[in-house]
């Protein structure tokens, strides 16, 4: 397959302009789409969350000359390149690259919505919305303990390196969740002002912890890879039947 053709079909999923949306709405930035292209035709795929040096072993491994990644392998300026560095590493050896970032986060179906979807979620109110979809939610759940819901993130994000603050026997309805870096003071106020009995993200500062609690919403900190390799992973097997070309999930366990 062509890269560009590549690029089309992971487009059907949450196009690059969706990014452009969502960047120029909220005032941010980004960069998504085709980072390297090593003008090969692609003879096989490997999804992965970032272009570490372990995905391009896996790449090489499995004969891929295409790795593509939701966390931008090129984010902001470059000013120089090292051979043995993961961009070096895939221009010496013929392998191009995509990114599917912000788009990828807000689409109506992408990694915010999957987190959601993973916590057992219904009927979200969207923080930030762009053309269908978005990003930060606030949603319903079955009612559950949050010890007992404690149990089920840690067997459906496959991570024992979570954080959870507060009462085990305390009763959850409605959650609220973040996916990567997705605490600041809008998402809190998001959460207190729509009635969240937990706060869902990465990444997350102790002063933010702190004002959480207090406010009496319970917190799982997530690691920024569980929070999002679990819906990368959703959307790479509904999209890779559409390709031509064997494809592969690389999933890093040391940073699940």
């Amino acid at each position: 397959m062509k890269l560009t053709e590549i690029l089309n079909k992971l487009e059907e999923i949450a196009p690059v302009a969706l990014s452009d949306e969502f960047c120029k709405k909220y005032k941010t930035y980004d960069n998504s789409g085709i980072i390297i292209d090593c003008k090969e035709d692609i003879s096989a795929a490997l999804f992965s969350l970032d272009l570490s040096k372990a995905a391009i072993a896996e790449a090489k491994k499995r004969g891929c000359n295409l790795i593509v990644t939701h966390h931008p392998a090129i984010y902001g300026g470059v000013t120089r390149i090292s051979a043995d560095d993961p961009i070096g590493v895939c221009l010496r050896s013929g392998i191009s690259v995509i990114s599917m970032h912000l788009n990828f986060d807000a689409a109506p179906q992408g990694i915010d919505y999957y987190l959601m979807e993973g916590l057992g979620g219904r009927d979200a109110r969207i923080l930030a919305d762009v053309s269908g979809g978005g990003y930060g939610r606030v949603y319903g759940v079955d009612a559950i303990s949050f010890g007992e819901l404690e149990k089920a993130v840690r067997k459906s994000f496959t991570t024992d390196r979570a954080l959870f603050y507060g009462d085990k026997d305390k009763v959850i309805s409605k959650i609220a969740s973040f996916c990567g870096a997705g605490c600041d003071g809008n998402a809190i106020a998001f959460a207190k002002a729509n009635g969240a009995d937990v706060f869902v993200s990465s990444d997350m500062k102790h002063h933010e912890i702190a004002a959480i609690t207090e406010a009496g919403i319970s917190v799982i900190h997530l690691t920024h890879y569980s929070a999002e390799n679990y819906g990368f992973n959703k959307i790479y097997k509904k999209i890779s039947s559409a390709f031509s070309i064997p494809s592969a999930y690389f999933a890093d366990k040391n940073l699940l």
